[in-house]
């Protein structure tokens, strides 16, 4: 008998419901946006606030990193390279 006393971690819980775990989801999605940015035109308003850089005076300490630098690193990590984070059909295969 089930009872909510029953303590199960998430990670057995994760394995019988066959789930990923979140971190990799958030990588697989924003590898699959990624992918989509890189195919626009040059001239989209979209592609453009990705690639765009706002200049003001930095506060002390590390930078904060980018959406692009994250997704680049989500790249190296999953061994792609930037053309294949255009191909989204390979990025649902792995």
């Amino acid at each position: 008998m089930l009872s909510y006393k029953i303590r199960v971690p998430s990670k057995g819980l994760r394995e019988r419901l066959k789930l990923d775990d979140i971190i990799s989801v958030l990588e697989q999605t924003r590898l699959r946006w990624y992918g989509h940015m890189l195919q626009r035109e040059d001239n989209d308003w979209v592609k453009k606030c990705m690639e765009n850089e706002v200049e003001v005076a930095r506060p002390r300490g590390r930078p904060k990193k980018t959406w692009t630098e994250i997704a680049e690193k989500d790249c190296q990590a999953y061994k792609l390279k930037r053309e294949d984070a255009t191909d989204t059909h390979y990025l649902l295969l792995q």
